[in-house]
């Protein structure tokens, strides 16, 4: 993930005033969308909104390690910067000059599941927004030089982010062992291995296969008139060609039977540290908004029953934590603890067992429910504060789940979850068998040994 730039253009606030009192008064959420498809295949969803003299810009291309194939993890991050070196008609990094330079920000993303690329100006910027973006849609300069640069850069973001990171093996450990498809099982980042081989005719073919407009959502949300916004896009991407679509994923994942543990030791960890994953269900299900609100019960913030339990009452850790994970495919239900140096790994294993065998027997609070569902719906509303995080929603929602309106119905969704789902969903999923066990032991350095390198 490229390092984020500093983010000069301003919020929406009044854009955020309008949706917290829609939330606290209607209990819904109304972003007044309109979407149309180029002659190309591009996907386009526009939000006129005059709150402020402010443009953002997010392209969502359907790619992500997800796409992979062996041999070639992490290329789908390693293509994000490539897609910053430059095209046609702009030089080298000179794209971040422009927006910088114009009073915006820009960045972009990769995941499991998509790739994304965003910025946000002045309105007054609106045909350098699209200039800068379809022009690398269109023709990415690449090169020997530009690829053995960036390649060097994620190894780099390896290094510091992953292998030199207290309990970051331990992450990478627990991924592949929860997943048995391929798809999810390799890391984003991808092996040093697999980086080093790959090689400009794979960049160029990746380029073609998956940075197509037929495989992208661009949504455009800020001061603008729709009309005059729509026909620029035409302008500015219509020429772009087409290409067959790209292979569909098998996201097929056969179901645990039974637990999988592992222990790793860590030279950089400095406690104990106990993380527990279970298999659960994809984005955007009845279950998926059930183990949202389960989560936030079990172990969202200092109220939630694990901190009370293992941080206030029996002083075992430190901290613990987790949430559900939003994937296109099957997401897994996290928790996470960090030992004091007085508790074993087992007894901290113990009471997070008891606490999860309490919500299977026993309804949650009606306390409980409403707090769980109010952080929700605060964690949604404040990500609809800006034009550029509604434009990066838009998007994302239209890749994972072919639907842009899940902006406004998503509330909806997590203020239908019953204290009987939470309930039912804590026995389906929260089972021995289904559970994924990382113990990470701080490890004494061996004399004249320095960190990982990740050669």
């Amino acid at each position: 993930m490229r390092r984020a730039s500093m983010f000069l253009a301003p919020l929406f606030v009044c854009a955020l005033a309008i949706l917290v009192t829609q939330a606290q008064t209607a209990r819904k959420i109304n972003v007044d969308y309109k979407e149309t498809t180029l002659k190309n295949g591009l996907r386009v969803i526009t939000v006129e909104d005059h709150s402020a003299p402010v443009i953002a810009i997010s392209v969502n291309y359907n790619v992500g390690s997800r796409d992979e194939r062996k041999g070639r993890t992490g290329f789908a991050h390693l293509f994000e910067h490539m897609m910053f070196q430059g095209s046609e008609n702009i030089g080298k990094s000179e794209q971040m000059v422009m927006v910088l330079n114009n009073g915006g920000t820009m960045n972009g993303t990769t995941s499991e599941d998509r790739t994304v690329y965003f910025e946000a100006l002045p309105s007054n910027q609106l045909d350098l927004l699209l200039f800068l973006e379809a022009d690398r849609m269109r023709s990415l300069a690449i090169t020997k030089e530009n690829l053995d640069n960036q390649r060097n850069a994620v190894q780099e973001e390896r290094r510091s982010g992953l292998d030199n990171q207290p309990y970051g093996k331990s992450r990478e450990i627990q991924q592949a062992l929860i997943y048995d498809n391929f798809a999810y099982k390799h890391s984003v980042i991808g092996s040093m291995e697999d980086l080093n081989a790959a090689s400009v005719e794979d960049v160029a073919e990746f380029f073609k296969t998956y940075y197509a407009p037929n495989n992208a959502v661009l949504a455009l949300v800020g001061y603008f008139d729709t009309k005059d916004a729509l026909a620029k896009i035409a302008k500015s991407f219509e020429s772009i060609p087409r290409q067959p679509n790209p292979p569909s994923v098998d996201m097929t994942e056969p179901e645990q039977t039974s637990e999988r543990r592992t222990s790793v030791d860590d030279i950089l960890a400095r406690a104990p540290r106990v993380d527990v994953a279970f298999k659960a269900v994809p984005g955007n299900t009845t279950d998926f908004y059930a183990l949202q609100v389960l989560s936030a019960t079990l172990q969202g913030g200092q109220s939630s029953r694990l901190y009370q339990k293992l941080v206030k009452e029996r002083e075992m850790t430190t901290n613990v934590g987790g949430f559900m994970d939003e994937k296109r495919g099957l997401g897994a239900f996290y928790v996470f603890a960090t030992l004091r140096p007085n508790a074993t790994t087992a007894d901290v294993e113990k009471v997070i067992y008891e606490e999860i065998e309490r919500l299977k027997k026993e309804p949650i609070a009606d306390w409980e429910l409403q707090k769980a569902k109010n952080n929700t719906r605060r964690s949604i509303i404040s990500g609809l504060q800006s034009s550029l995080s509604r434009a990066i929603t838009l998007s994302q929602y239209a890749v994972y789940y072919n639907d842009p309106g899940l902006i406004n119905t998503r509330l909806d969704k997590v203020s239908a979850v019953t204290k009987d789902d939470v309930q039912r969903v804590a026995n389906k999923y929260l089972r021995d068998a289904n559970r994924t066990v990382v113990i990470t032991m701080p490890k004494a350095k061996a004399k004249g040994t320095t960190a990982a390198s990740g050669q």
